[in-house]
């Protein structure tokens, strides 16, 4: 006959439970901690700061949507444009180059290979600012190794500008494609494409009935994520073109350090969140085909 356990044995054992599951939510709380500071701080303050103005006169701030009127007018918006068709070019070329690339250190049966590739494309794609702007220009720039050697002025070549541009931001943006589609090139199955070649498809017509559609979220997450990483970046564009290309960081640095009129101090605060819907929407984009994809390539 089983004894029911009586009630002052039942609570040193509940206690116990709740203590071994403590250390586990505890775990949690220095990172939230962090993204709180590091994050939402500066988050509220841009949104507090995008609707503020001060008056001239009075010294007294209120709350306006001038700031994000002021920031989607004149050059302001002509920034907006030229970072989003800079960071969405570069972003196409760059998904375009880079998967050829991940499906040849896929398809190699050399290991060193493909650790060489995945290990520079790690490394490229973490190098940029004014290293990666004067690499560039003491190789391609006006009185560049290459621009010399070869006489590239007198065709017309040109790296300030925006063209040139786009090529120095692929310089990281394919290894940083390689890095994200490479494990969607693991994920397809030997198996899909003999099936394919046994009811007789050639291999173009495998990768664009059944590789493609498969790896068509994680292209398109790629892509997103190549254009959220080119549209932030600031120090490779500031120095080595400038002013000479307009682009939204470019007009930020120049409000922050003050080249802007009188009672628009504010107005890199509203191009900031404008830059914080972009990437709002972009990462909107991401998260979802990034689910997607992982539910074909792990079924």
């Amino acid at each position: 006959m089983t004894t029911a356990l009586p009630r002052a044995d039942v609570a040193p054992v509940a206690s116990a439970k709740r203590r071994r599951r403590a250390p586990g939510w505890l775990a949690v709380v220095p990172l939230l901690v962090f993204t709180a500071i590091a994050f939402g701080l500066p988050a509220l303050a841009i949104l507090d700061g995008a609707f503020t103005a001060k008056d001239q006169t009075t010294g007294a701030t209120s709350y306006t949507g001038a700031n994000l009127t002021s920031s989607l007018q004149g050059p302001y918006l002509t920034a907006l444009v030229g970072s989003v068709k800079l960071s969405a070019i570069s972003a196409g070329l760059g998904a375009l180059l880079g998967l050829p690339l991940a499906q040849a250190v896929v398809s190699s049966r050399s290991r060193a290979l493909r650790e060489a590739v995945l290990t520079a494309s790690g490394v490229l794609a973490n190098f940029g600012g004014v290293p990666l702007a004067f690499a560039f220009v003491a190789t391609l720039g006006n009185a560049g190794v290459l621009t010399v050697h070869l006489g590239l002025t007198d065709k017309g070549w040109d790296l300030y500008s925006f063209w040139g541009l786009v090529l120095v931001y692929l310089y990281f943006l394919i290894p940083l494609m390689v890095l994200t589609i490479t494990p969607a090139l693991d994920g397809l199955r030997v198996q899909w494409r003999e099936a394919a070649l046994n009811n007789g498809a050639t291999g173009v017509q495998y990768w664009r009935h059944v590789a493609l559609p498969v790896l068509a979220p994680s292209l398109l997450g790629g892509l997103v994520l190549l254009f959220g990483s080119a549209f932030a970046a600031y120090a490779t564009a500031a120095a080595m073109v400038g002013s000479a290309v307009p682009l939204v960081t470019l007009q930020i640095a120049d409000a922050l350090s003050g080249n802007v009129l009188v009672g628009q101090e504010n107005v890199a605060l509203a191009l900031s969140l404008d830059m914080v819907l972009v990437a709002g929407l972009v990462m909107a984009v991401y998260l979802p085909l990034q689910r997607r994809s992982a539910r074909w390539l792990d079924a």
